[in-house]
């Protein structure tokens, strides 16, 4: 029972025990755990701000990033209309070159025939030329085989050449 209703020496033996722990406590301890605490609490300060500061940047990034992308998907389309203007540019000049080519060879198909024709047509003109050479050689011959009709057909010619 001694604990519960303590004796005054006891009690003054105890405070004074507890008075120095104190002193030393507060003399030598809580400068340490305030310089600790106060050092945590900067550091969670810093961490803090440093947290807020990463935020920040992280949204400018993330802001940035939209608007690059942004761009890029206006770039990328610029890039896609502009090979689509191209692509029609080089399909339309393909498709001049092309019905160019083909009314040249047309042209140069019809310049053709029409050479052949002509050469087929004075072909044709030389053969019957010379057909009718040997038939009239022939019928000369034929007629002229006799001596009198050799001489009025030499007569006849003589006139006609005269009259000229």
């Amino acid at each position: 029972m001694e604990l519960i209703s303590p004796d005054i020496g006891f009690l003054f033996w105890m405070t004074l025990a507890f008075g120095i722990v104190f002193f030393f406590v507060a003399r030598f301890a809580f400068p340490v755990i305030n310089k600790m605490l106060k050092q945590r609490e900067e550091k969670i300060t810093e961490a803090l701000e440093k947290a807020e500061r990463t935020h920040a940047e992280m949204e400018k990034l993330q802001a940035n990033n939209e608007i690059l992308l942004q761009q890029a998907r206006e770039e990328r389309e610029k890039m896609l209309n502009e090979a689509r203007l191209s692509s029609e540019q080089i399909i339309e000049e393909a498709k001049a070159k092309a019905s160019q080519e083909a009314n040249r060879m047309i042209d140069s198909a019809k310049e053709t025939i029409e050479n052949e024709y002509k050469a087929a047509v004075t072909e044709i003109k030389n053969e019957i030329a010379n057909i009718s050479i040997k038939v009239a050689e022939k019928i000369l011959q034929e007629e002229l085989s006799k001596n009198d009709k050799q001489m009025d057909y030499i007569n006849k010619i003589i006139k006609e050449y005269d009259n000229k």
